[in-house]
């Protein structure tokens, strides 16, 4: 059986799209028919080239995928069921959901509920799941919305728009930090109680400022994190979990020793299946959104990724490209 997938080959290169074939699922694989999949900054880094992202080369692009399995060696999936893959390693060690077909380790897969759709659970992808881990861990860390505003930068992104409607979901008061004024609206209906300019914010003054913030969820880095954590109220925490604008740090320990502030790190990839069971579990139930269809950027087919992607790299793109593939 022969499939399309969309690839790359070499170091340095643009995906392409090939054919390829598969051998019969072994050691607890399972084979799943692609429905559909949904685009990341990540995969665009990947899909043009721009950073050498991928460990294993060649490789098929595409952190995100929900479909049905076709055949398993996995004794909990059986032909039919409906999953979900996100992360794990996925277009970047492992063949990923830009394709017809995946064939992956039993282990990654999530079963969906009977009342979710493989189409839901891509519009939510890595970009939600990863706002959802932020807020499980902020919770896990005792924040309160008795503590202050949230605030989320880079709040028109996948990550950011996700951030902002769980938030306000779970009973948080979002602020939104964006460069995008002309996105408040969209802002203010995904639940955000306050919109600030970004170019008025990030400016580090001293280690410790007036707090602002009972907490702050970061898709940045660079001088906005830094900026955040000190003006972030005592015993808020700020979950760092983009490096948009730098990957670089400086700050102090005045926030953390002064304040009782914490930095919590945020990374969806290797994370324990467990801890990756319950967190989509809140996005399943207690966090599932009223109206996903409105972070959806565009739906696009397969074919159509390429240039999609480059529009995710020129920061074209408000929400989410949902890519529909059977």
């Amino acid at each position: 059986m022969q499939f399309k997938a969309l690839r790359v080959l070499e170091k340095g290169a643009k995906a392409q799209f090939v054919d390829m074939a598969f051998e019969p699922p072994s050691d607890a694989e399972v084979r799943i028919e692609i429905e559909y999949s949904c685009l990341n900054f990540k995969d665009a880094l990947a899909v043009t080239g721009t950073s050498p992202i991928m460990r294993t080369l060649p490789c098929t692009a595409g952190i995100d995928l929900a479909g049905r399995v076709t055949a398993s060696a996995d004794p909990r999936y059986q032909v039919g069921d409906r999953v979900l893959v996100c992360g794990a390693n996925m277009g970047e060690k492992l063949n990923g959901g830009l394709a017809q077909f995946a064939q992956l380790p039993g282990d990654l897969l999530v079963p969906l509920p009977a009342d979710f759709s493989t189409r839901e659970a891509m519009i939510y992808g890595t970009a939600g799941f990863t706002a959802a881990l932020a807020l499980v861990k902020l919770l896990r860390n005792e924040q309160t919305p008795e503590l202050g505003p949230v605030a989320v930068t880079g709040a028109t992104g996948g990550v950011g728009s996700f951030a902002i409607a769980m938030l306000a979901a779970a009973g948080f008061a979002p602020t939104a930090i964006t460069g995008k004024q002309q996105e408040s609206d969209y802002l203010r209906d995904l639940g955000a109680t306050a919109i600030l300019d970004a170019s008025e914010c990030g400016e580090l003054k001293g280690p410790l400022m007036t707090p602002r913030w009972g907490g702050a969820i970061d898709n940045l880095g660079g001088s906005m994190l830094s900026w955040l954590l000190a003006t972030t109220a005592p015993q808020g925490n700020v979950a760092s979990i983009g490096l948009a604008a730098s990957l670089k740090l400086e700050t102090t320990v005045m926030p953390f020793i002064l304040r009782g502030v914490n930095l919590l790190g945020i990374h969806s990839v290797d994370i324990p299946h467990a801890l990756r069971l319950t967190t989509w579990d809140k996005v399943f139930r207690a966090w599932r959104l009223a109206e996903p269809e409105r972070l959806i950027a565009a739906q696009i087919g397969l074919e159509e990724v390429p240039q999609a992607c480059e529009a995710i790299m020129a920061r074209q793109v408000r929400g989410r490209y949902l890519v529909k593939i059977s």
